[in-house]
This record gives C-alpha cells, sequence and structure tokens, in this order.
C-alpha cells in the first residue's frame, strides 16, 4: 500500500492530504514512531487530524472524514479513466486495469485501522472523526445537494467489498455527475491570467429559477430551450442573442436552463467584456471534454470607441480555428445590433470615413453571427398585471385582485415601469410588509 504507485491517481492539489497521511501511515508501520520519536508521531497525527477537520469545514463534510476526505479525491480527480467515464460511464479497454490497480491502493487506505495508531500514540480524540456532526453543514465549495452526494457515496464506498466494487460505485458517480470541477458546478466564471492562462473557477451559489418560474414570454422561452435541447442531443444549434428591455427575464431564462440541463451535461461559463482577450484561452480548456458548455455573456454592448467585440467576432465565426461542436455562446442585451451606431456612421464622414458603409457593415456583423435571435419585449400592461396577479399567488399573496392591480400599478409607474422585474420587485415588497406585520 504506496501512494506512489498509483498510476492514474497520482498528486493533485486534492491528494495533498492522503500523501500526508500516506507518510504518516507508513512511518509508523516502520515503527519510526516509538521511543524518543512517539512525540514526533503524536505531531503528525494532530496535524493529519488539524487538517481533516479544516476539510470538513470547508466542505460541510460530516459522518466519516477520512472516507469523505477518500470520496472527495476520487470525485475530483481528472485524469484519463474519469475523464473517458464522465457523463458517459463505464467505458471499455486497457484503462480499466490501470484504474483498478488504483483502486486496490484506494481500498487498503479506505479500510486502513487507525485504532492501532490511536492507542500507541495516546490520540483519543482520531475517533471523533468516525461519525463527525459539523457544527453547520454550510459548504464553501459545493452546493448542499454536491455535497450531501459525496458524504453518501462516502458511505456507499463501506459497503463495497473490494477494489473491483469501489470503482464501479465511483465510476457509476462520474456517469452521474461528471468529475472535477466541471462534473460537480454547475456555472463558473472566469479569472484572467496575469502571464498565464485563464482560469475557470466554479459559482458555488446559482439561483435556483427555473423556466415555469418565469412568467408570459412563452414562444421566446421555447425558442430558447428548443435550441438549447437540440445542442445538448449533439444536433445542429445555434449561438443565440436575448434582446429587448431591461428586466423580462432574459439573465433569468439563462439561469433557468443552467439549473434545468444541469444533470444532462450542460455547464454555464459567465465571461464579461474586459475578458474576450481570454476567449481562445477558455475553449482551449473545456474542448473535447464531455460536457456542453455555454458561455454566457450578460448585458452585451459596445460604445463606439470600444474595440473588444472583433475578439468576439473572431471566435464566434472567423478565425481559421473551428469552434468546438461542444461550445456555444449565448448573449443577453438591450441592443439589437450590439455596437452603438450614429448617423455619421450610415453617412459616412467625408474627412475620417471614405467608406462609411463598411463601418456600418462591421458594426451589424457582431449581431448577424448569432444564429438566433430572441426578442424579450416590456409587457403590455393588461401582461403586467396577469404577471403580477400570478407571482402573488405563487407566493401566497391573498390581497384583493382590484386591490392587487391598483398598488401594482402605482408601483410601476414610480419603480421602472412595465417589466418582469418590477412586478418581481412588487411582490418582494408585499412580502416584506407582510414578514413585518407578522414581527410586530
Amino acid at each position: 500500500m504506496k501512494y506512489r504507485e498509483l498510476i492514474l491517481y497520482r498528486s493533485t492539489e486534492y491528494g495533498s492530504l492522503l500523501m500526508q497521511a500516506a507518510g504518516l501511515i507508513e512511518s509508523y508501520e516502520r515503527g519510526e514512531y516509538a521511543g524518543d520519536r512517539k512525540e514526533a508521531g503524536r505531531e503528525a497525527l494532530c496535524s493529519l487530524i488539524h487538517d481533516l477537520l479544516d476539510l470538513s469545514c470547508a466542505n460541510g463534510f460530516y459522518g466519516n472524514l477520512w472516507h469523505c476526505m477518500l470520496a472527495n479525491l476520487l470525485v475530483n480527480h481528472e485524469n484519463a479513466y474519469s475523464r473517458a467515464c464522465e457523463i458517459r460511464g463505464k467505458v471499455q479497454g486497457s484503462i480499466n486495469q490501470a484504474a483498478l490497480h488504483d483502486f486496490e491502493i484506494f481500498r487498503a487506505y479506505f479500510d486502513y485501522d487507525f485504532g492501532p495508531m490511536e492507542k500507541d500514540l495516546e490520540v483519543p480524540v482520531l475517533s471523533l472523526l468516525r461519525d463527525y456532526t459539523p457544527s453547520s453543514q454550510e459548504s464553501k465549495v459545493y452546493n448542499s445537494r454536491i455535497r450531501d452526494r459525496i458524504c453518501q457515496l462516502a458511505k456507499q464506498l463501506e459497503g463495497t467489498v473490494d477494489a473491483e466494487g469501489m470503482k464501479d460505485a465511483v465510476t457509476d458517480f462520474y456517469g452521474e455527475y461528471g468529475v472535477g470541477r466541471f462534473g460537480l458546478h454547475k456555472a463558473f466564471r472566469i479569472v484572467s491570467g496575469e502571464g498565464g492562462m485563464a482560469r475557470i473557477v466554479p459559482i458555488k451559489n446559482i439561483l435556483h429559477v427555473h423556466m415555469d418560474d418565469l412568467v408570459g414570454y412563452e414562444s421566446a422561452k421555447q425558442k430558447l430551450l428548443e435550441n438549447t435541447e437540440a445542442f445538448l442531443a449533439g444536433r445542429p444549434a445555434n449561438n443565440v442573442l436575448l434582446y429587448g428591455e431591461a428586466g423580462t427575464g432574459k439573465s433569468s431564462s439563462i439561469k433557468a436552463i443552467a439549473n434545468q440541463y444541469y444533470e444532462k451535461g450542460l455547464r454555464i461559463i459567465e465571461i464579461y467584456r474586459h475578458q474576450f482577450r481570454d476567449l481562445n484561452d477558455v475553449i482551449s480548456q473545456i474542448k473535447g471534454r464531455n460536457y456542453r458548455f455555454i458561455i454566457y455573456m450578460d448585458d452585451l454592448s459596445f460604445e463606439e470607441f470600444e474595440t473588444e467585440y472583433k475578439y468576439l467576432k473572431a471566435v464566434i465565426e472567423g478565425s481559421l480555428e473551428k469552434k468546438p461542436s461542444n461550445v456555444l455562446i449565448y448573449a443577453t442585451s438591450n441592443r439589437r445590433h450590439l455596437v452603438r451606431e450614429s448617423f455619421k456612421d450610415r453617412e459616412g464622414d467625408a474627412l475620417y470615413d471614405k467608406h462609411g458603409g463598411d463601418t456600418v457593415n462591421e458594426k451589424l456583423s457582431l449581431a448577424g453571427r448569432f444564429g438566433l435571435s430572441i426578442y424579450f419585449g416590456s409587457p403590455e400592461f393588461g401582461e403586467f398585471q396577469h404577471i403580477v396577479a400570478e407571482l402573488a399567488k405563487r407566493n401566497g399573496i391573498t390581497m384583493d385582485e382590484k386591490t392587487l392591480a391598483s398598488e401594482a400599478t402605482r408601483w410601476q409607474m414610480r419603480h421602472g415601469g412595465l417589466s418582469g422585474r418590477t412586478a418581481q420587485q412588487f411582490i418582494d415588497s408585499l412580502l416584506g410588509r407582510e414578514i413585518n406585520k407578522q414581527e410586530a
């Protein structure tokens, strides 16, 4: 049982704790912590306990923390085997032999009895980690569903009898959730590299909105869903521009598809305008993975003097390298044509732009590279009242219908006009008033 003999699951950022534990176990088994070296052994064991507790606090783990640590390493370790199994499950071929070799080592670590070490080194608190109850189940790393699933996997692995069973259980996890950051998270943001490659970082908390939560815009939502489902099925699909007035549900629709299609392998990567230089870096990191990625750009628009849109044009359609089949771009904007135009562009400037028509074509060409444009317009007055009534019903507000409509009308006149966002803000104000009444 030696950590350094692992083939596929070798050291990563998630393996450092196992490497630490492996060193402790090997030293103890060789008798290096006897006699006057006992204090060094106690210190090494206490350090391991400290780090396991830190892991629990960060991840919200509970139960057997040693087993949770091993399960966490396995579900996060991206290697030739785990990436082959992500989303698809079991695979054929010789890679299984290398995986089984590693799982035999993990099995030995998983079953290791710390009892004699605990007794010899006189560190009784180790027993607390076998059935750990956290002070808070808040996780700084995972949402609660994924955290619970990792703890359940640790418990499931306890019920397996050999390395083959352990391998099958972990492989089933890969097939259900995937592996690593892309497997365990729905959405990501970009941290631009300073002289290095841009990093794709998970977003832990994403608003749990679903398409059914968005009242109205049925035609627009259906177009977005159909395009996304075609993309997930491997059929031809378009880059999408969602445009229209503010507060009409464009951004919420993107969050909704992230929640709705996560289990089918859809992942969302949010990128801001100033990061467009990093687009090629981002795409190079996600092409070839078994997930489907939507690169999401919120509130996309450019002023005349801004040129970042040229990077975007090249990535969408224009560079020599073909855009990967597992990547689409979805953007939201209040503008249909994205780049601000002026009458000077249309007429041409005799002094500065001899070919004014070319300037117009260049600015329009960005929007033209989104194959599907979906309009989200402000609701009519009657539609607005319908949205308010539906939201009130969903939130258990029992106000008289006429009073509700009258107050909603006054609210929208003072707070941004007719939009789904204004309707939700009105409902939130009513709910706030109700809570205040109850507290009083």
